[in-house]
């Protein structure tokens, strides 16, 4: 495999892998499986894929840490398998970093719907591809066209949603936004999250925008949502 031309699937049941490969060829998706977790970080590395699909209980390092592990150099699209129905494991698998989630027993149609819906969510589009709009706050510094973060000029890596919600807040501080104008900035596929998903989401921003004891300008508004606010 080339570097984002495939699919990779890490999935321990080979015939749950076996149908999300048959499907996602339906769509045209190349695929690769990995069935433990202790040859990801290498491959992903190796061989960066368009997306992952992650089985949250693995053998050797669980899903969560390999999520947890992979933000720490990429922000490749994850979609996090979990037979876990609570919303705490749910939030739990946001805040490794994961743009999406989706419960065991699935449909494996669903699944490659959800992951076409994050290719497009992030995808450049044609108006954005020339866009060289910087946005700037305090230490805080987001290259839109070019998917970056910066603070105190180190580079931060975000998921796509914390990219989206941060350059949202960011292009009006002082102004808050409620959590319903976050969901819809941040999930733009018009999916209904939870309040607490945007919590969840916001907690991840503000702690990886606190750089050499520079506090995240991020702040909650009890009852309403979020905003930038100068230190």
């Amino acid at each position: 495999m080339t570097a984002l031309d495939h699919v990779l699937i890490v999935e321990d049941e080979e015939k749950i892998a076996q149908i999300l490969v048959d499907f996602f060829a339906l769509e045209g998706f190349k695929t690769k499986v990995i069935h433990t977790g202790d040859a990801v970080i290498e491959d992903v590395q190796q061989h960066p894929p368009l997306a992952i699909i992650l089985d949250r209980m693995l053998p050797g390092i669980d899903g969560l840490t390999l999520c947890k592990q992979i933000r720490r150099f990429s922000q490749v699209p994850i979609l996090l398998l979990t037979a876990r129905v609570d919303e705490i494991d749910r939030l739990i698998g946001l805040e490794a970093g994961a743009d999406d989630y989706i419960c065991k027993p699935f449909s494996a149609r669903e699944v490659v719907a959800r992951v076409q819906t994050i290719l497009r969510r992030v995808a450049p589009k044609p108006h954005e591809q020339d866009n060289k709009s910087i946005l700037t706050f305090e230490h805080i510094q987001l290259d839109i066209a070019k998917f970056r973060c910066t603070c105190h000029d180190s580079e931060i890596d975000l998921t796509p949603v914390e990219f989206r919600l941060l350059a949202t807040i960011m292009s009006k501080p002082g102004v808050v936004y409620t959590r319903e104008q976050l969901m819809a900035s941040g999930y733009q596929d018009g999916r209904v999250v939870s309040s607490r998903t945007i919590d969840s989401h916001m907690k991840n921003l503000r702690h990886k925008l606190t750089v050499n004891n520079y506090q995240c300008p991020i702040q909650a508004v009890y009852g309403v949502g979020y905003k930038l606010a100068q230190q």
